[in-house]
């Protein structure tokens, strides 16, 4: 079997991509409409996937398909695994984009938002993926990015602690099914400019300049790094940087960091 990737402007191949209304979900419609892709975008927000299919449809003549449904529900997540299962215009590459960020420690916030924060960046890529990799290894190969974080490296919240999973298990599932036709890509970005800090109510005026990606290089690399294989994509050499010396910095230093990010929150 060839196991060779796809190359990025395949036309006509279909992409499956979980919160893609917005920010990173958003930009990596447009940048694979743009190669020429068909498209099923995943979302809650009925009215915000009718716009952007109705842009990118007009804007790359590609077709593109709609699901609406809140995958923390079963019904919402069983449709999508149904689409991924399906052989006409088959699924060849996932995108486990949907998440959200909780604001407050792990004693503080509401027990329901901390269990629902865990499955939609834990449970439900994995259950999505439970339901991929075996129609794509059958149909002869297929592509997995999985939306990771720079917290992965961090350890001091329990997003850090789910973002670290995700990362760990596409690098299992990448040595396990790359043989067979199927890469999996974790995708680590920094702070990036989408609307994620401002659902969280987070204040990010003290972030440096610097620090900040824009959503268009974050989906750019991580298309590179999947289409080459790449088990694990960091965008950018500063948080490439950041990442080698989170390796020597206490996990002290680095949880008061983020507690003093946390302190301007809005109220």
């Amino acid at each position: 079997m060839d196991t060779t990737p796809a190359p990025l402007n395949a036309p006509h191949r279909t992409a499956l991509i979980t919160g893609a209304t917005a920010g990173i979900g958003e930009e990596f419609a447009e940048q694979l409409a743009a190669q020429g892709r068909h498209l099923v975008l995943c979302a809650r927000d009925a009215e915000a996937l009718a716009r952007v299919a109705h842009r990118l449809e007009s804007r790359y003549a590609v077709h593109v398909e709609t699901l609406i449904g809140d995958l923390l529900t079963e019904e919402g997540i069983k449709a999508v695994e149904k689409r991924l299962s399906s052989d006409i215009d088959p699924v060849e590459l996932l995108i486990n984009n949907a998440g959200f960020g909780l604001i407050h420690g792990f004693t503080s916030s509401d027990w329901d938002d901390e269990r629902d924060h865990w499955r939609i960046h834990t449970e439900i890529p994995l259950r999505l993926m439970h339901t991929a990799i075996p129609a794509m290894i059958q149909r002869g190969g297929g592509r997995i990015i999985n939306i990771a974080s720079i917290a992965a490296f961090t350890g001091v919240s329990t997003y850090s602690a789910a973002k670290r999973a995700i990362v760990e298990f596409s690098e299992y599932a990448s040595r396990r099914y790359k043989e067979r036709g199927v890469s999996v890509t974790a995708v680590c970005p920094g702070m990036t400019r989408t609307s994620f800090h401002e659902r969280m109510n987070m204040n990010v005026s003290r972030v440096p300049k610097i620090a900040w990606l824009q959503p268009e290089q974050v989906v750019l690399e991580s298309l590179h790094a999947s289409a080459t294989g790449k088990t694990l994509c960091i965008p950018s050499r500063r948080y490439r940087l950041a990442r080698f010396l989170l390796r020597f910095i206490p996990a002290k230093t680095a949880q008061k960091v983020v507690a003093n990010s946390a302190s301007s929150t809005k109220r």
